[in-house]
């Protein structure tokens, strides 16, 4: 009787597993359907490459696919380095106690802390404590601590999926610590770390709050030269598909518009998905174990 009730439980979970991925599924395809049929017709090289015009009734959307990509590049560059070896430190080298678990709580709490919340940090920190200013520069920083918690978080997970005998083999033979990291740790770690770290940038590109009160700009059709934009206010495709389809005074008219740009901004964040999903595969096609 036991049994079979274990085995009625098992079917119901099962059944309710299947039908939950089932209605999620739907309800993307809906939405996909929706986005790419109606921004598919607009998508064009003028739209991809030419500046916005007449108030964003026509034109392009190259200058926000410039923000969003000096954007997640400073985001890139304070995330990933600081993000991995700080999760290298708390779990190859930080001494396991109290402190250490009080310092991972935090970090797990921060990344569920809301996004306008790092906007408004941002704000007083980068443009106005550090007089950085409205620019690509504080944006970039305020997306990075954003996406900070979700770099560590992952690259400490995929760290403790590499087994411990690894580690206790290399330093049996007189490696150092980190020699022992770098050339038995890291490679079957780094798969997991980079794919964790990937997301969570695709999480931070499609972030409007953070960078509305960090530079970000309506409309700022010019692109001034590296380095000098990285000081500049930028637009983004995230804010422009926000305004877009919210605020501005011809709704109806640019709504096509929104739809392409809604596309677009989907097509990158799925490219950086797969760029995650290829690292993943190579990675573990060059370091296969059990």
């Amino acid at each position: 009787m036991k049994r079979k009730w274990r085995d009625m439980e098992q079917a119901l979970g099962f059944t309710v597993l299947r039908l939950s991925a089932v209605i999620i599924i739907v309800i993307l395809a809906f939405i996909l359907y929706d986005v790419f049929s109606k921004g598919a017709g607009v998508i064009n090289w003028e739209f991809l490459s030419d500046k916005p015009r007449k108030g964003m009734t026509e034109g392009g959307i190259w200058p926000a696919i410039v923000g969003t990509f000096w954007v997640s590049l400073v985001t890139v560059i304070v995330s990933v380095p600081i993000g991995m070896f700080t999760a290298i430190y708390l779990n190859e080298y930080a001494k396991q106690g109290r402190l250490i678990r009080i310092i991972r709580l935090a970090i797990r709490n921060l990344s569920g802390v809301p996004s306008i919340v790092y906007g408004l940090f941002g704000f007083a920190l980068f443009t106005l404590m550090l007089n950085l200013g409205l620019s690509v520069i504080s944006s970039g920083l305020t997306l990075g601590l954003l996406t900070l918690p979700w770099t560590i978080t992952a690259s400490e997970e995929a760290l403790k999926t590499v087994p411990r005998s690894y580690r206790e083999g290399a330093l049996a033979l007189g490696a150092t610590k980190w020699q022992t990291i770098r050339t038995n740790v890291l490679p079957y770690a780094v798969p997991g770390m980079l794919t964790g770290t990937i997301l969570g940038l695709a999480r931070a590109a499609g972030e409007t709050a953070p960078i509305l009160f960090t530079g970000v700009a309506f409309f700022w059709p010019v692109l001034p030269k590296f380095p000098q934009m990285l000081s500049q206010q930028f637009m983004a495709l995230p804010y422009h598909l926000f305004i877009m389809s919210t605020q501005h005074h011809e709704i109806v008219k640019v709504r096509p518009l929104a739809y392409g740009t809604a596309l677009v901004l989907i097509f990158l964040i799925v490219l950086m998905n797969s760029v995650a999903v290829v690292i993943r595969y190579r990675f573990r096609k060059k370091y296969k174990r059990v």
